[in-house]
């Protein structure tokens, strides 16, 4: 049987070498590895720590290392970074994060990684900053390029950044949408402790959950049932600036994988009609299936395309299109999403601009069009938002309230996860005047 840490280093190399995401690809092998608990929770540690601080890591490796960083082999990298990791974030003794580290390089590679991680142990562990300016200084410490430094700094200002750029490590909390159809907060709480699930209210919205001590979700009664969905704090509040009622037409152009969906429907009473749609087959089966088990017969969920207009698709009061983005509010989720190059990103503003503009063709007049992502970057949100206004007359910016304390009130609004606690969000909102 593999111990947790040679798992972790075969989970970090195929990561490098498939760009998978992360949460998949862990997800993955623990339901092939047969792990104990507790090493299974040291393994899911120890993996997504060194991807969320990889680039402090390998500053310090290029420190230490008298081979040129590209050079050293890629598994001898890994088991460094693993080793790094272990001395500086972790309460793992000092002699077994080295020991081990030691024990899982090949045989001639065991001196140079023992002469690193012993050598920054020498120098007390303490990270040499000198000679890099202030950007460049976050972007080591808080492992995150440059490109998203700078910009946030430019959008949200020093104070703010940093406490997006702490806020960035650990894992997130799972909140959860009470199916307020089938049960109360209160009564789904109480349906948790049965199963010795630890289960709280949310301060900011009375009907989200944040659960405790959790490993397999599906397998509760309280999820059989369908008394909830899963749905960051965040994407909930998003609905909330939706505001569906009973009886209205709601369209959902980018649905999967259906939270949205599933709470708009909850609040309209599963009453009117919800579409939901997604590009894959895959996904709307799976909104379907999301659909029947928290018994919301007004979803009709189906395959469409965002970026091409359906002439058979009827209007709507409320269209929702929380469309592609590069994920920066996700952060926590995902790290891997962070690495991506400035330039991957760059032409996502004109392929959201157009999902949006072939969402507005199915707004009626006087509806609404809400316009959402998960990321922090002015040039996917307002930027978006603004370029949409001024090419679109027949849209108005307007202000929905949302009555939740710390929520701005404002036809544009940015959920940082110091405020809410979730995820990085963004909405907007546009009433069809003419």
């Amino acid at each position: 049987m593999k111990t947790a840490r040679q798992t972790v280093l075969e989970l970090l190399i195929r990561m490098d070498e498939s760009r998978a995401y992360s949460n998949i690809l862990l997800d993955n092998t623990f339901s092939r590895e047969k792990l104990k608990d507790r090493d299974r929770a040291f393994a899911a540690m120890l993996f997504y720590g060194v991807i969320e601080r990889k680039m402090t890591l390998d500053y310090i490796i290029r420190q230490y290392s008298t081979v040129e960083f590209d050079k050293i082999d890629t598994d001898a990298v890994q088991i460094l970074r693993m080793g790094l990791y272990q001395l500086l974030y972790t309460a793992v003794p000092e002699s077994a994060a080295v020991n081990e580290s030691v024990n899982l390089a090949r045989q001639s590679r065991r001196g140079f990684v023992n002469g690193i991680l012993r050598s920054f142990l020498r120098d007390g562990k303490q990270i040499d900053y000198k000679d890099l300016d202030d950007i460049a200084k976050k972007s080591v410490e808080y492992s995150c390029p440059k490109w998203i430094v700078k910009k946030w700094v430019g959008m949200f200002g020093e104070e703010k950044t940093e406490e997006i750029l702490k806020g960035s490590f650990g894992r997130p909390p799972l909140y959860i949408k009470v199916n307020t159809l089938k049960c109360t907060a209160d009564q789904l709480i109480s349906e948790f402790a049965k199963e010795k699930i630890t289960a709280r209210k949310n301060a900011l919205l009375d009907d989200c959950l944040e659960l405790g001590n959790i490993r397999q979700i599906e397998a509760t009664a309280a999820y059989r049932k369908g008394l909830f969905h899963v749905q960051d704090i965040s994407s909930q509040l998003c609905c909330r600036v939706a505001k569906p009622v009973f009886n209205e037409t709601v369209i959902d152009v980018c649905a999967a994988p259906g939270g949205k969906t599933f709470t708009m429907a909850e609040m309209m009473a599963n009453r009117g009609k919800l579409y939901s749609f997604d590009l894959y087959d895959g996904k709307v089966s799976m909104i379907r299936t999301g659909a029947e088990r928290l018994g919301l017969s007004i979803v009709e969920a189906a395959v469409h395309d965002a970026t091409v207009y359906d002439e058979g698709i009827p209007l709507a009061d409320k269209v929702l299109c929380d469309t592609v983005c590069s994920g920066l509010g996700v952060i926590r989720r995902k790290p891997e999403i962070k690495y991506k190059e400035m330039k991957n990103i760059e032409q996502l503003p004109i392929v959201q601009k157009h999902i949006l503009e072939t969402a507005s063709k199915y707004v009626k007049i006087g509806g609404t069009l809400i316009y959402s992502t998960c990321t922090l970057n002015r040039s996917e949100n307002e930027e978006v938002a603004e370029k949409f206004l001024a090419d679109n007359t027949d849209f108005a910016p307007v202000v929905v309230p949302v009555s939740v304390n710390g929520v701005e009130d404002s036809c544009m609004r940015t959920f940082l996860p110091a405020t809410t606690g979730g995820d990085g969000f963004f909405a907007a909102t546009f009433r069809r005047v003419r």
